[in-house]
């Protein structure tokens, strides 16, 4: 069995960098890795939200960062335990300058792996189809307490679900960003149907008594309507309802 270190100071330069951490905990993260990042590392966020780049880049050069999404699943038991939950494909691209050859080199690492990978050069695009998607069904079933499935199933949670969906197109339309599907209000439902076993990781950590990403996630489209002018009413009220929650689980 492989030994577990969590003093990344004590491993030396590392060629590749991965975080999976927390969107908040992300600076503390990439601070902590200390002497693992190198002139040389890619340092490749796959978390969830926004804010993960920025927060990279306060250490980290823009053309060492790799950014994407995976729709693989996984629960952390403990220190060194992880429970996989599902498997799905795995996007990745350039945030700055970074070499193809580099990208290309890293999505055959993770397809040596066993994990599905490919490379987008429209990243910005591939992050905000995500987004759409966990703002989408992460709140709902927060505040619910109820699996991904039942979104679909009930009338109500769905026309709750369409009206969080609109105010992210919305947003990113008049933000000129382009999303990877046509459709967002059936791409939401699609995936809640295909995950509908799944408890959502804002769900989990609201029963878990954590912190959850919502200000990375809903709060994040929040900010982004105040700057583009853009009304998000329904968005502004899930990211209370999920703080409200929040703080009391954390008493």
């Amino acid at each position: 069995m492989a030994s577990i270190d969590t003093d990344a100071g004590r491993i030396g330069s590392a060629d590749l960098i991965i975080l999976f951490v927390k969107a908040y905990d992300t600076e503390s993260a990439i601070c902590a890795a200390g002497h693992a990042v190198s002139e040389k590392s890619a340092v490749v966020t796959l978390q969830n939200g926004l804010g993960n780049i920025e927060a990279i880049q306060s250490a980290v050069p823009g053309d060492q960062i790799v950014a994407g999404t995976t729709a693989h699943g996984a629960t952390m038991l403990g220190d060194g335990r992880i429970r996989h939950a599902g498997v799905g494909e795995t996007v990745i691209g350039p945030v700055g300058n970074c070499p193809d050859e580099k990208l290309q080199k890293i999505c055959t690492l993770f397809r040596k792996a066993g994990i599905n990978t490919s490379v987008s050069q429209d990243i910005c695009s591939v992050l905000w189809g995500k987004l759409i998607i966990n703002a989408g069904i992460n709140p709902v079933t927060a505040v619910m307490n109820v699996k991904n499935g039942t979104i679909p199933r009930n009338r109500h949670l769905c026309a709750v679900m369409h009206s969080l969906v609109d105010e992210v197109r919305s947003v990113a339309v008049k933000m000129n960003i382009a999303l990877p599907f046509g459709d967002p209000r059936k791409k939401v439902a699609d995936v809640c149907r295909a995950t509908a076993e799944n408890v959502s990781s804002m769900l989990q950590d609201i029963r878990a008594g954590r912190k959850t990403e919502i200000d990375n996630i809903n709060g994040a489209v929040v900010e982004y309507g105040k700057t583009a002018g853009v009304a998000t009413p329904v968005n502004s009220m899930f990211t209370g309802l999920v703080h409200a929650l929040e703080k009391q689980h954390l008493q």
